[in-house]
């Protein structure tokens, strides 16, 4: 049994991740500010999902332990790290390229700040394997496709970005000075079962299912590599792995779904697994976003063994089934 520290751990990513490490027989400490992003209930019901998990499992609740608290405190963070643990999945940010041009200074507070409270942590209790959840969005506007891990990233065009890249250079530096393994893992447009209300999937679902206008940026022609939450968490928890190892290692991976799916299919795709057409609004597109996302995985497949299994529309199917229960 590892003990493994999630932070933001009761996301949408965070909880699945949670479910599938308390399986396979670690004992799962999860750290979450349950802010109002968006509605603070939708957390806690993705927390009750994973103890409805562990009870039809026959999984301890000792081995699932839920600290509330902001990763910008140190007091609550030395509290929490008076726990022994081997390995952290650092998830916790504030999340959104849009919202990040409006507010970059909260931004900057909690994916920085935030990010060397839990690195000072680690460094003072000796917590040697760390995993950083960065994002596709610090490859800007890229021109060369698909995107690789040793292009450059010195051009993000939003604050989110900006702290995305900064996490990835402070990781480095840890690693650098204080010995610690970390893997940082580039996700790219994760969708699936409780993904974030704000987030396109859901929302397009939700407002063709309400009658009402989905807001559509741009001439359709952007594109995203979607990746199912299941292959961003067998990436993540192959990267916990990965860092458990004697030997000094610093390593960034794409985790991504290894095919582009444009915004028109995006929509075509959902309004044929519902059975219902969209209603669109035409809009510009919008300061901050990116043209297209594209995964060059071959490097994550080759040191991780990564290899994403979910379709476009098979996930989109799980996503749908899941929205309508």
């Amino acid at each position: 049994m590892r003990n493994i520290l999630i932070t933001g751990g009761a996301g949408f990513i965070g909880s699945h991740l949670s479910e599938r490490l308390l399986k396979e027989g670690n004992k799962v400490f999860i750290i979450d500010n349950f802010n109002d992003y968006y509605d603070p209930n939708i957390k806690r019901n993705n927390v009750e999902e994973v103890k409805k998990t562990c009870l039809e499992n026959n999984i301890s609740s000792e081995n699932y332990i839920v600290f509330e608290g902001d990763i910008r405190d140190n007091n609550f963070l030395k509290e929490v790290f008076t726990n022994k643990i081997d390995s952290i999945m650092h998830l916790a940010a504030m999340a959104g390229v849009r919202p990040s041009i409006e507010d970059p200074t909260l931004y900057y507070d909690v994916n920085i700040t935030g990010t060397v409270n839990i690195l000072e942590r680690c460094r003072e209790n000796n917590v040697k394997q760390f995993v950083y959840a960065s994002s596709s969005s610090v490859y800007g506007n890229n021109e060369k496709v698909p995107f690789a891990e040793v292009d450059r990233v010195d051009n993000p065009i939003s604050p989110y970005a900006a702290t995305k890249k900064s996490g990835e250079l402070l990781c480095h530096t840890y690693h650098h000075l204080f010995d610690m393994n970390i893997a940082c893992l580039r996700f790219f447009t994760v969708y699936g079962p409780r993904q974030r209300p704000d987030l396109a999937i859901n929302k397009f679902t939700r407002l063709i299912l309400e009658d009402k206008e989905i807001p559509f940026y741009g001439d359709g022609t952007t594109s995203r590599d979607y990746t199912y939450v299941e292959d961003i968490v067998e990436g993540i928890v192959s990267s916990i792995n990965y860092v458990n190892r004697d030997e000094s290692v610093f390593e960034i991976f794409n985790i991504g779904g290894d095919k582009t799916v444009s915004l028109t299919e995006m929509v075509e795709i959902i309004e044929d697994v519902l059975g219902k057409k969209a209603k669109i609004n035409r809009l510009p597109m919008q300061p901050g976003d990116v043209n297209r996302t594209c995964a060059d995985i071959s490097y994550s497949k080759k040191m991780l063994g990564y290899n994403p299994k979910t379709t476009f529309k098979e996930g989109i199917k799980k996503f749908i089934a899941w929205k309508l229960k």
